[in-house]
C-alpha cells in the first residue's frame, strides 16, 4: 500500500499553473517537524525538519491558489510517487513528491480582521477538500 499522512506548515506561498488544456496543478512545500528530546544521559537531540513537495490537480489544486498561504497547518493524505527528470544542462534529478488524495486546512480563518472593539471571533473551521470522481489520476 502506498499511503503518507503529514501535518505540518506550508514553506512558501504555492505555485500555480494552468495546463493547456485548462487543468490546474499546484505545488506546494509542506514542513514537518519531529520535536527534539533529552536523552537520559543528558544528550540533547534537536528537531528535525523534513520538506515535502506536495502536488495537487483540479479542483483541489484551486481550492489551494485560493486559500493556502505560507505559514498555513495543512493535514494531507496521498501517495508517494518519484520521478527522474533532465535539467537545461542535461543533469538527471530525482524528486519524490506527495500526489494528494485529501486535504483539511487546519489554520483557523476568520471572515474579517478582527478588531478590538469587534465581537468574539467566529469558531474556526476546518475545510475537507476530496477529488471528485475524475480526479483519480493526474492527465500525464
Amino acid at each position: 500500500m502506498n499511503k503518507v499522512m503529514l501535518i505540518g506548515n506550508v514553506g512558501q506561498d504555492p505555485v500555480v499553473r494552468y495546463l493547456d488544456n485548462g487543468v490546474c496543478v499546484a505545488s506546494v512545500r509542506l514542513a514537518t517537524t519531529e520535536r527534539g528530546y533529552t536523552l537520559q544521559n543528558g544528550t540533547q537531540v534537536p528537531d528535525r525538519t523534513e520538506w515535502h513537495s506536495l502536488i495537487f490537480w483540479r479542483k483541489q489544486a484551486e481550492t489551494v491558489e485560493k486559500f493556502v498561504h505560507k505559514g498555513d497547518k495543512l493535514y494531507v493524505e496521498g501517495k508517494i510517487q518519484s520521478r527522474k527528470y533532465d535539467d537545461r544542462q542535461g543533469v538527471t534529478h530525482q524528486v519524490v513528491e506527495i500526489m494528494v488524495d485529501q486535504m483539511e486546512m487546519l489554520t483557523p480563518r476568520s471572515s474579517t480582521p478582527a478588531t478590538a472593539n469587534d465581537a468574539p471571533q467566529q469558531t474556526p473551521t476546518q475545510q475537507v477538500v476530496t477529488p471528485s470522481q475524475n480526479d483519480d489520476e493526474p492527465p500525464f
